[in-house]
């Protein structure tokens, strides 16, 4: 294995990134691990360890790419980690064209692409392999996600609609997510455990095969972050791939939440918003997109002022904070302007 330690320059991925190499006849590794870091210094360096941990008697690669991190990430993973394929971006790309630059070079026969805030339990990638070997009809699987000894994450999730986008945007999905009717978005009661096929398996831990991923091609890159799997496997689908949680394996989601995106929580409340928007543009229609762009406006709208009175009430701490993140999104909406904090 090599360690790439080059700088992209600054021009637009997409055209690059449309088809996967086509590799499959030739690959001789197992399995071809994407990790996209982005000041994740702290958690990094344990999945690293967790994966080289877990490989077992697997042939793979493992290929970080750092989006332009301000951290010391890229320095503590070329020092602890020699053997990883680094490549350190001097820009931001966003999750989707990161990961992109990663599979444009993977050679493994299955691809996974790995959150840099998880560790790996088991042997969540030779069963999750083993799964798709004996499912050939399987493009995507997605594995148990654990957020501490005991407790199940709720991944994977059905595609954006008008219906899921209110249960998110009102607040009702968090209210009763365990609802068949306000929980749909995440599958309501299914207490993962099972096997399943979803919509849409959540992107912290996307195992690929290649036959898929040359089919169907790469992420779309103009989903900066949120929401890319969820076109990716609305694409598996179209292709004919079934898209598949199995608890054939674990990952440690490491507090339950990204540490990357909670870096920059009010640019992120916006980005979901003009990640859904896009899903709703490109495969639902205009008038999917004009009335959910009708409900953001409306809700941000409700949501700002409700917020703003308790701030100047004096009630919660983050009120005042939830109160930026309305009016940025309001601002977004009617400007077209994101907020750049």
């Amino acid at each position: 294995m090599q360690l790439d330690t080059t700088l992209s320059l600054d021009k637009p991925l997409q055209s690059r990134h449309k088809e996967p190499a086509q590799q499959s006849a030739t690959s001789v590794l197992d399995l071809s691990i994407v990790i996209v870091n982005w000041n994740t210094q702290q958690v990094i360096i344990e999945c690293l360890e967790s994966v080289y941990d877990r490989l077992g008697e697997l042939h793979a690669e493992v290929i970080v790419i750092d989006n332009a991190s301000t951290d010391n990430s890229v320095k503590e993973i070329a020092t602890k980690f020699p053997q990883v394929r680094l490549i350190a971006n001097d820009t931001n790309r966003g999750f989707a064209g990161a990961n992109n630059q990663g599979m444009e070079i993977a050679t493994g026969r299955f691809v996974l692409l790995l959150n840099p805030d998880t560790v790996v339990l088991d042997d969540a990638f030779a069963n999750s392999i083993n799964y798709l070997n004996d499912n050939p009809d399987v493009g995507v699987v997605g594995c148990q996600v654990m957020e501490d000894a005991e407790t199940i994450q709720r991944t994977c999730f059905r595609y954006p609609s008008i219906l899921n986008t209110l249960m998110w945007v009102s607040g009702a999905l968090a209210w009763k997510p365990l609802s068949r009717i306000t929980g749909r978005a995440a599958y309501g009661p299914w207490d993962r455990r099972n096997v399943r096929d979803v919509e849409v398996v959540s992107g912290m831990f996307m195992l690929v095969r290649r036959e898929a991923l040359e089919e169907v091609g790469f992420m779309d890159e103009e989903y900066f972050v949120f929401a890319e799997e969820a076109d990716w496997c609305y694409r598996f689908s179209a292709a004919g791939w079934r898209c598949v949680f199995a608890p054939v394996g674990r990952i440690l989601h490491v507090d339950g939440g990204s540490k990357s995106t909670k870096q920059a929580s009010v640019r992120m409340y916006v980005q979901i918003q003009k990640s859904l928007l896009l899903f709703h543009r490109k495969h639902l229609g205009f008038t999917h997109w004009a009335l959910c762009k009708l409900l953001f406006i409306t809700t941000m709208l409700i949501r700002m002022l409700w917020w703003l009175i308790w701030a100047a009430l004096g009630i919660g701490e983050r009120s005042a904070h939830k109160a930026k993140q309305s009016a940025a999104a309001v601002r977004y909406h009617l400007t077209g302007k994101e907020p750049n904090w």
